[in-house]
């Protein structure tokens, strides 16, 4: 076989390769179908709580490797959280900020990893909630020291649903 044979049949290959991966990517995404994310609210509540840091994704609740890949959930980023009276804002370069309002928050607690990204000791602050029939754990990176505080608070937000 020639250099030139030998190079077409490996750039089959990778294409092949990226063919399959961007089919799975898809079947996953079907596979959990959501609804559109709520928009961010035009006129939210007094802000409690604000920081900057990484948003790892979004995965089924319990199981820290199922990752949800519809409405971009599945996709890393840098992100922005800002916590109101009314549920959690996250905001996400490129990819759309999304709310959670506090009437969907189930949970909120620090792990060691979650989508397949793991951060010892209790570096990903996890947020439980439900969108539509699904309950999701959406994982961030923020301040180390402050994911308690964010604990603390996300959990008197949703103490107060109404």
């Amino acid at each position: 076989m020639s250099r030139v044979q030998a190079g077409l049949v490996l750039l089959a290959v990778v294409a092949l390769l990226y063919v399959l991966m961007w089919w799975g990517w898809r079947k996953r995404a079907r596979k959990h179908e959501l609804p559109p994310l709520h928009p961010v609210p035009e006129m939210a509540g007094a802000q409690l709580r604000a920081g900057q840091g990484r948003y790892f994704g979004s995965t089924v609740s319990g199981d820290w490797l199922d990752r949800v890949v519809a409405q971009s959930l599945g996709n890393r980023s840098d992100c922005t959280l800002k916590l109101t009276a009314d549920g959690l804002e996250v905001a996400r370069p490129r990819l759309g900020a999304f709310h959670i309002p506090k009437n969907q928050l189930r949970g909120v607690r620090t792990e060691t990893g979650i989508a397949g990204k793991v951060i010892p000791p209790h570096g990903v602050l996890v947020v439980t909630w439900q969108h539509g029939d699904l309950v999701l754990d959406s994982g961030f990176k923020l301040d180390a020291g402050d994911h308690d505080g964010w604990v603390e608070a996300l959990n008197l937000v949703k103490e107060k649903q109404s």
